[in-house]
């Protein structure tokens, strides 16, 4: 077997943080004695979500066991996700922005196929995966990410299952959505017009819509930057887990920048 070193294209910050979060843990539990210490471990779970990286070719380059590396990666995984924006709270700071509205966008994590497939297998996307919602603020900063539910399940439903339209009226904003969210609800979330041959007022609000909708739309983009996101090879069911432990980071990596 070869080993090489590679780089990850992360700050420091990013990797103080997470290896303070399982220091705190350790300390918690008690835990005298691990084979990597807290910032190998921080390194090893970075390198899983960010380069996507199976066990397999992890675990010899820390000089563990595949075992081990699933347990040590999950545990930080589970540190990361306590740690991410709640919904309300990234409402009230919209709010106290003053802008008045929010950024609402939703995405397919894809998965490999499961043997029960249908509840996961998305029409649109011909694929199979895990719906996942987010909000995002008129600037692109993260507010929120959701849980990760079926993929056979529509944005309109997600956003329904999730409360949205109930929470955004209860902190007195409204969202822009696409087209996939008509019908959610006019008041609270705005969607651009549909078809051909719409009148000049329809199409100047598409403009507006797009060009005020452009920095939330980045935000999946930006998620995606963490390649265990593209596909997810474990059990799809760690999805929510794993999308919040990757907020969390993002956000440390925001502030770094």
């Amino acid at each position: 077997m070869l080993l090489y070193q590679a780089a990850l294209p992360l700050s420091t910050r990013t990797l103080t943080f997470t290896a303070r979060l399982i220091s705190a843990h350790r300390r918690t539990i008690g835990s005298r004695w691990r084979v990597l210490d807290p910032g190998r471990q921080a390194l090893l779970t970075l390198a899983y979500l960010h380069q996507g990286h199976t066990y397999e070719q992890l675990a010899p380059g820390f000089g563990i066991s595949r075992a081990t590396a699933a347990r040590r990666v999950n545990e930080v995984i589970d540190l990361l996700s306590a740690q991410a924006p709640k919904l309300r709270a990234g409402l009230r700071r919209a709010k106290r922005s003053g802008r008045g509205f929010v950024i609402l966008d939703g995405t397919l994590i894809h998965t490999y196929r499961l043997a029960a497939d249908r509840p996961y297998y998305q029409v649109k996307h011909r694929s199979h995966g895990m719906n996942l919602q987010a909000i995002a603020d008129p600037d692109g900063n993260l507010i929120w990410i959701s849980g990760a539910i079926r993929g056979s399940i529509h944005d309109t439903a997600a956003a329904r299952i999730w409360q949205i339209p109930r929470l955004l009226r209860e902190h007195g904003l409204f969202a822009l959505g696409d087209k996939g969210y008509q019908g959610l609800d006019h008041d609270l979330v705005v969607t651009p017009y549909k078809g051909k041959g719409k009148p000049e007022y329809q199409k100047a609000h598409n403009r507006l819509h797009a060009r005020l909708r452009g920095p939330g739309e980045r935000v999946f983009a930006e998620l995606k930057k963490w390649r265990i996101l593209r596909k997810l090879r474990c059990d799809p069911h760690r999805a929510t887990q794993i999308a919040r432990a990757i907020a969390t980071l993002n956000y440390q990596e925001r502030q770094s920048g």
